[in-house]
């Protein structure tokens, strides 16, 4: 499995949850990793993103200041950190790899991602 999410659950509005990314990152050089997130009956949309190399992560505006994204390289895992969670970001998060970085304006398409994970749902209560 070259990325392999895990994390979800269902948690009251407010809560924080942690998603995790295991991802097969030495075997297959992947240096650029993304979550996105699909609610249902929606679009998949892009949550943020990271680059091994040591940049600072980049957010949608509908995460800014709420969520955190962050690596282990010694765990070539990739993990979520997702406070004051609202009912709106409930929805199936998918990560997503590349080989190579992104420019900003390029982080938010899907199908510049070569590796997908099977997403974990995460459901927020009122």
């Amino acid at each position: 499995v070259q990325l392999q999410a895990s994390g979800g659950g269902l948690v009251q509005a407010g809560g924080s949850l942690r998603l995790s990314c295991l991802a097969s990152r030495r075997r297959f050089n992947m240096n650029f990793l993304a979550w996105f997130r699909q609610a249902s009956g929606k679009d998949r949309e892009f949550v943020g993103s990271i680059y091994w190399g040591g940049e600072s992560p980049t957010y949608a505006d509908s995460v800014k200041g709420r969520f955190t994204i962050s690596r282990d390289i010694a765990k070539d895992t990739v993990y979520l950190q997702m406070n004051d969670l609202k009912p709106e970001d409930t929805a199936v998060y998918f990560c997503a790899a590349r080989q190579n970085r992104l420019v900003l304006s390029g982080r938010a398409n899907e199908g510049a991602y070569n590796w997908w994970g099977q997403g974990t749902l995460v459901t927020v209560s009122s």
